[in-house]
């Protein structure tokens, strides 16, 4: 897509995804379209990979379906989000992050190395401007489990920032 300016107008998309291997995949092409479409492709590398790690969570750890979330803030804020059907909030998802949430982050990455598993929450912590997740109780239209979320902000080569 050539070109296309960011919107300033807030919007969300939502997409439900049931518990199948492909709907990483699904999710990723789903949110490249709609992050080209909306003039934020320069964040589409990263948003895609994040939401990967969580949507692969999501299908691993619960038995039922999930539900993608893209939404567009203000100030250019993207924030994607994932429920899914189970309630356990994996740490340190289930605390807000920390100013040096992301130092713990790459000591924790650097003491386990060897690890061939395990590393997505990790990676959304490193990558992430911000990042969170809280419990949903079952409400009358019966929807519980957990919802997951990162944010990202386009970031400002520094020489637009002197300019």
């Amino acid at each position: 897509m050539a070109n296309v300016p960011p919107s300033s107008d807030p919007w969300t998309y939502s997409l439900r995804l049931p518990n199948v291997p492909r709907a990483a995949r699904i999710s990723r092409a789903t949110l490249r379209a709609v992050l080209a479409s909306h003039g934020m492709a320069e964040l589409t590398d990263t948003a895609e990979l994040l939401t990967c790690e969580l949507v692969t969570n999501a299908v691993r750890h619960s038995d039922g379906p999930a539900q993608l979330r893209i939404r567009h803030l203000c100030e250019s804020r993207l924030r994607v989000s994932i429920w899914d059907t189970n309630p356990t909030i994996p740490a340190p998802f289930d605390a807000p992050p920390s100013r040096l949430d992301r130092f713990t982050a790459l000591t924790e990455a650097a003491a386990n190395l060897d690890a061939t598993s395990g590393r997505g929450l990790l990676i959304v912590r490193l990558c992430a401007d911000n990042w969170g997740g809280y419990p949903l109780a079952d409400d009358l239209f019966g929807i519980s489990g957990k919802l997951l979320w990162f944010e990202l902000t386009p970031h400002q080569h520094a020489y637009e920032i002197a300019a």
